[in-house]
């Protein structure tokens, strides 16, 4: 229950950037948004280096691979379009292939990230945060650029609150919610 609770949590954050990075334009994703901000490219390349880092050998091997160049993550290498996402694809391929081999016992297990020791779950509850400050960004980036015309909502639209609660009425009789 809880590794099919932390894979949908997962798969709901990857789809969210999806569907917010497919509004971009390929400049988009290496436009800054501000000083000292990573753009998209640069966010998506970190993630692929973390990914690659905690997840691979995720039982059996210190989160923080020993060939691992962090510091190179955070360096724009101007990729296409179609390599920034292969290795978005490739990163997330690492988690949902961890996950697949774990089960709920597996929870309480130590593995490590930097020699420190952390229950599986707390390992696993630090990357859904992790992922879930990274996606925040991108999508916030995707939605400034692509701006207010064009921008198609990824939850409910703004003045969609009534409509979308009555939707869940009827799809949850006891919601009641109106």
């Amino acid at each position: 229950m809880l590794i099919a609770s932390w894979t949908k949590t997962f798969r709901a954050q990857k789809a969210m950037a999806e569907r917010a990075l497919v509004q971009v334009t390929d400049a988009d994703l290496h436009r800054d948004l501000a000083p000292g901000v990573n753009p998209i490219a640069v966010i998506m390349k970190h993630l692929h280096g973390n990914m690659r880092s905690r997840w691979v050998d995720f039982l059996t091997s210190d989160g923080e691979a020993p060939d691992r160049n962090r510091d190179d993550e955070f360096v724009d290498d101007h990729a296409d379009r179609a390599t920034i996402m292969r290795r978005w694809e490739e990163g997330w391929g690492y988690l949902f292939t961890a996950l697949e081999g774990l089960t709920d016992e597996d929870a309480s297990r130590t593995v490590t990230i930097r020699g420190e020791p952390h229950t599986v779950a707390d390992a696993i509850n630090r990357q859904v945060s992790h992922y879930a400050h990274h996606v925040a960004q991108i999508v916030l980036m995707c939605r400034i650029f692509v701006g207010d015309e064009s921008w198609q909502w990824l939850s409910v639209p703004p003045g969609g609150s009534k409509a979308f609660n009555a939707s869940m009425a009827k799809k949850f009789p006891g919601f009641g919610g109106s």
